[in-house]
């Protein structure tokens, strides 16, 4: 992302990205944090303010954009189904035709936690869901990948960033409760991002999978009838969101990576915003550093009482 008006508040001015799937969550404050970073945001999705999505949330394209105006950056709203190849073509197309090239493609497309059917086996869940979670993990991301992908290798430098939800270690096992497409379709990204660093190395570009820790999304925060503002208030009902963070955590941990020199070296791996945080000095909202994940296997290995000392 070398560019020759860089400046310390800005490392990522005049870079292009591409923020895939950001209507909400970690995918939204992740083109909030590159926007703030000087970074031309695209962020795509199928939730417009004129079109909710199957997922039936209020939050939008737009709205995102709106967010990474306010946080001083540049961002362009666009309705795209990555399911669809034409769509995401003609997308390409266009990014080509205004800028010739994309430095940051973050690949954040899901929308598909409304079709986990907790903890039935795959002959009990139902089919069509099942599919569907497929399909959203996976074909959009190929999809994605095939058109986005020819603007990245434009240049050296480029860096892709597939979103996932846990850590290869995590999920070196089975997901007990979840079920056997959710758990396909978020595994998924730790082979593209090896795929994908193969196929770009020789392009000079960098590849990962990332995932955030317990992320407090606009859907879990609901979830728990909370706000960013008290969410304290749910660790008396579940003790283990204690070691929660906000998106922006995850935000800050990508627009450092992007701003990385250095950033090849992680080419190929499964990375995750609690470590990123300890290598680049990154702080959540409240000033903490949780690091969800490492304190998840800690749980998943001694089955001890939640006690974040030690993981924030």
């Amino acid at each position: 992302m070398s560019t020759s008006s860089q400046h310390t508040s800005t490392p990522l001015a005049g870079a292009v990205a591409v923020v895939a799937g950001g209507t909400r969550g970690a995918s939204r404050a992740i083109a909030v944090e590159l926007g703030r970073a000087g970074a031309t945001v695209y962020v795509t999705g199928r939730s417009s303010r004129g079109h909710r999505s199957e997922v039936d949330r209020p939050e939008t394209i737009e709205g995102t954009a709106d967010l990474v105006t306010a946080a001083g950056g540049s961002a362009i709203a666009v309705q795209v189904d990555h399911l669809d190849p034409a769509q995401v073509e003609g997308f390409a197309k266009r990014v080509d035709a205004e800028h010739g090239r994309i430095d940051v493609l973050v690949d954040g497309i899901w929308g598909g936690d409304h079709h986990l059917q907790w903890g039935r086996p795959v002959w009990e869940h139902s089919l069509e869901a099942s599919l569907r979670m497929i399909r959203l993990g996976i074909d959009a991301h190929v999809v994605t990948a095939h058109h986005l992908l020819p603007l990245l290798v434009r240049r050296p430098g480029g860096l892709v960033v597939e979103l996932t939800d846990g850590t290869a270690e995590y999920n070196a096992t089975f997901r007990e409760g979840t079920s056997l497409a959710f758990y396909v379709a978020k595994t998924a990204a730790h082979s593209l991002a090896i795929a994908e660093a193969a196929e770009l190395r020789a392009h000079g570009c960098t590849a990962v999978a990332l995932t955030p820790g317990w992320l407090r999304s606009e859907a879990m925060l609901d979830t728990f009838g909370v706000t960013e503002e008290n969410w304290r208030d749910a660790v008396a009902k579940e003790p283990h969101f204690a070691i929660s963070e906000s998106p922006a955590f995850v935000g800050r941990a990508v627009a450092a990576l992007a701003a990385d020199p250095e950033r090849a070296r992680f080419s190929g791996r499964t990375l995750d915003s609690g470590g990123l945080a300890r290598i680049y000095g990154i702080d959540d909202v409240d000033g903490s550093r949780p690091d969800g994940w490492r304190y998840m296997v800690e749980v998943a290995a001694t089955g001890k009482p939640a006690d974040t000392t030690g993981y924030r």
